[in-house]
């Protein structure tokens, strides 16, 4: 081969790794963007019977996904994508233990959406104790690097707890130093592990060293079931329980209408907060979505001096529907009770 020809196609392989370079290989930072808007009826049944009245409630999400330096560059000029740092979307957990958290936001939000929609229809139900869900392990822990977040303890020293202050008031009353022997789940396969207590630097009492909550199961004698693979986060829960509620109930919530909207829901019923509104919304514009409840949260002092431009989720709602010029109606919610007012307001219109 010629050299001429050879630097030719020297050239060119370099220039295509080059450009496979920018295209194809990841970079350690994120794009957050417009995820899907999914019709409930898909993934909500109860007692074994499908939604099949007029209209839809659907949840919203936001699509997450690796960047290269081509579409890290290519987000910069679209009004919806944003480009995280993995520490800006992880914090200083792994992507493992994010994706885990995920899941129990979303078991909680399962569960406080079916309890929610049971009690405002009335019907019995009972929440069940299954052990503390692990939110993060000291690194001067004995368990640290064996239990792992996202891991429920269930016992301790062949001993089980009806409630978290239960568990914590035992641990607590042992000896720093004392070896304890704990019992675990970590992907649905139970485990023991034994080490010695640390002396907690919050309590200065004895402890494991992880941070925790409750980890509940709600039970009825209504089959409540969720086809929810793949999802995760807590802000389903105000359009999950809109949606078991009508199937409960059989009521015409929706009156024929296409209804999307995000917003966590806890054991009081009020609405809370979520991340990624904009693109929630503009996701929901897309896919024809006419009315899109959104969190209308109350910003406290101390959000408003460290943040003096923090808006509410409403006010970032309807920002985003004036940049995308749509006519779906953003309507505000507290609480549980002004969606449902709002519903039933619907009939009148």
């Amino acid at each position: 081969m010629k050299k001429k020809t050879w630097l030719k196609v020297s050239l060119f392989f370099a220039t295509l790794l080059v450009v496979l370079g920018i295209v194809v290989v990841p970079i350690p930072y994120y794009i957050e963007q417009p995820g899907s808007t999914i019709n409930l009826k898909d993934l909500i049944t109860v007692n074994n019977k499908e939604d099949t009245q007029a209209g839809s409630f659907s949840l919203t999400s936001v699509g997450i996904r690796r960047a290269t330096v081509a579409t890290a560059l290519i987000s910069k000029f679209s009004a919806f994508d944003e480009l995280l740092s993995e520490k800006d979307l992880m914090g200083s957990a792994s992507s493992e233990e994010y994706n885990q958290i995920q899941q129990y936001y979303m078991q909680s939000a399962q569960n406080n959406a079916a309890e929610q929609a049971l009690k405002l229809a009335g019907m019995d139900y009972s929440m069940k104790y299954k052990g503390v869900y692990v939110m993060s392990v000291e690194k001067n822990s004995s368990f640290y690097g064996v239990i792992q977040i996202g891991d429920t303890v269930t016992g301790v020293d062949g001993k089980s707890f009806e409630s978290s202050q239960a568990f914590m008031s035992y641990v607590q009353s042992q000896k720093v130093g004392q070896t304890m022997t704990v019992s675990y789940t970590h992907n649905n396969e139970t485990k023991t592990a034994s080490g010695k207590l640390i002396e907690l630097s919050t309590t200065k009492k004895a402890g494991i060293g992880i941070s925790l909550v409750d980890h509940t199961e709600i039970e009825s004698d209504q089959a409540i079931d969720f086809h929810v693979e793949n999802i995760g986060g807590p802000s389903a829960g105000l359009m999950f329980t809109l949606e078991i509620y009508q199937q409960l109930t059989g009521k015409d919530l929706r009156h024929g209408k296409v209804i999307a909207g995000t917003g966590t829901i806890d054991e009081t019923g009020t609405v809370g907060r979520i991340g990624g509104i904009d693109k929630k919304v503009a996701s929901a514009s897309n896919e024809g979505v006419e009315i899109f409840f959104a969190p209308d949260d109350e910003i406290t002092d101390a959000e408003k001096k460290a943040d003096p431009t923090i808006q509410t989720n409403y006010e970032e709602a309807k920002a985003a529907a004036k940049k995308l010029n749509t006519t779906m109606k953003i309507v505000p919610v507290k609480t549980l009770k002004d969606a449902i007012d709002y519903l039933n307001g619907l009939q009148d219109s």
